[in-house]
This record gives structure tokens, sequence and C-alpha cells, in this order.
């Protein structure tokens, strides 16, 4: 049985490349992420197709962000797709409207808090209040927490953080920016190995380019799967 703690990140061409991706991987892998770039090249079918016909578990990660109506809304309607996880901003309003639009769908509401690729350069230049990167991604996962996320997206650097909450009791902690001993780290900027991000308290762990774009993703995979059940 595969280990769902690794959600393989689809961040290819299109949907077509995507399949051929799934079926190399086969059973090895159970759960796919399915991103914004994926969204305008059949994403949502590709996300159907992967959970009606060959039993996947799917993350949809939309990073919804607008208006409390239009979240509820969104979100309702994404919501037929059976989603496993979808992802809405952290901010409060976000959360409890992705909330709303999620009600009796069994699908969890992750709230992002500060994207991997970000540091506190980025931060300035947005505008983003001051202070220590870490210490903004714990206090925005504790308010996603209480407006009733049933989950949060942070870096595996902050991962310990976050689990040490105690609102983080019962909740998910998703980390990308994680790449393998040897790998690059392309435009992610906090990140750690696939075993110290389970280590930090992450229940799962999405990588995409370092399986992807290896010469064997199912090798890559293998390696991956092995690293993190021998801890």
């Amino acid at each position: 049985m595969a280990d769902d703690r690794l959600i393989v990140a689809m961040d290819v061409a299109d949907a077509i490349s995507a399949l051929k991706l799934a079926q190399q991987l086969g059973d090895a892998v159970s759960f796919y992420k399915i991103g914004l770039g994926m969204l305008t090249t059949g994403g949502l079918a590709l996300a159907n197709e992967l959970k009606q016909e060959m039993g996947k578990r799917i993350f949809l990660d939309m990073k919804i962000f607008d208006i409390g109506a239009t979240v509820e809304k969104a979100v309702r309607g994404l919501t037929s797709f059976d989603l496993d996880f979808l992802t809405v901003h952290g901010d409060p309003n976000i959360v409890k409207a992705a909330k709303d639009g999620a009600s009796g769908k069994k699908t969890k509401i992750l709230a992002v808090t500060i994207l991997t690729s970000l540091d506190r350069t980025d931060l300035d230049a947005a505008l983003i209040k001051s202070g220590k990167l870490s210490d903004l991604v714990v206090e925005r996962a504790g308010k996603a927490f209480d407006a009733g996320a049933d989950g949060v997206i942070a870096s595996p650097q902050e991962a310990p953080l976050v689990r040490a909450l105690p609102e983080a009791e019962g909740k998910l902690i998703v980390t990308p920016g994680i790449r393998p001993i040897g790998s690059k780290p392309g435009d992610q900027k906090r990140i750690t190995t696939p075993a110290m991000a389970i280590t930090n308290g992450a229940d799962h762990i999405v990588i995409g380019r370092p399986i992807w774009s290896a010469p064997s993703p199912l090798a890559s995979t293998m390696e991956i799967l092995s690293e993190i059940n021998n801890l």
C-alpha cells in the first residue's frame, strides 16, 4: 500500500503529461497535488480522472483568495470533485468562508501561511508587517486554526513551531519546499529533506520537480519513500 505522506506535485506541462507520470509511478504513489498552473490545461478533468478512474487522493492547490461570498461559492463548486485537500489563503475571513463552502463535504481546507518561495526581503517588498518570518508563519497558522482550518501549508523549517501550538492538535501540517539531498532548490528558499520534514512534524510532504524531472521518476520516488520509511 502506498505511503500517502508523500504527495507528488503534478507541476508538469499539461494533463496528458501528468497522466503519463501517474501511470509511471503506478501503485507507488496514492496522493497527487494539482496546482494553479494546471488549471487551464485540464486540471479539473485530471483531478476527476485520477480520483474516479485510478483511485488516487487529490490535493487541489488553488490558494483561493477573494471576498467571502466568492470564496464560499468557489469552494462549494470545487468540492463537487470529491477533493481530499483544497488550499485557500490563511486570512481568517477566507478560511471561515471556505469552511462554509465545504460544509457537509469531506474536503479538508488547508490555509496557506507564507509561501516557501518567500523570505523576509520578499515580505518587506510586499509591505508585510515586520518581524521574524517564522514568527509570522506561526501567528498565521494559529489564526487559521482558530478560524476552522483543517490544516496549514507551511515550510518544513517552521513545521515544528506550528506543531507545538495548542491549536494544532488534531490538525494537518502539509509541507512543500522539500528537496532530497543533492537536489537543486529551484524557486524554493525555506527547504529541508523529506526525512527532516517528517521529523519536524509534517503529516504530508509535497514533492514535484525532484520526481518528475528525474531520469527515472519511479526510482526517485522509491528513494524518497525509503528515506521517510526508515526514520
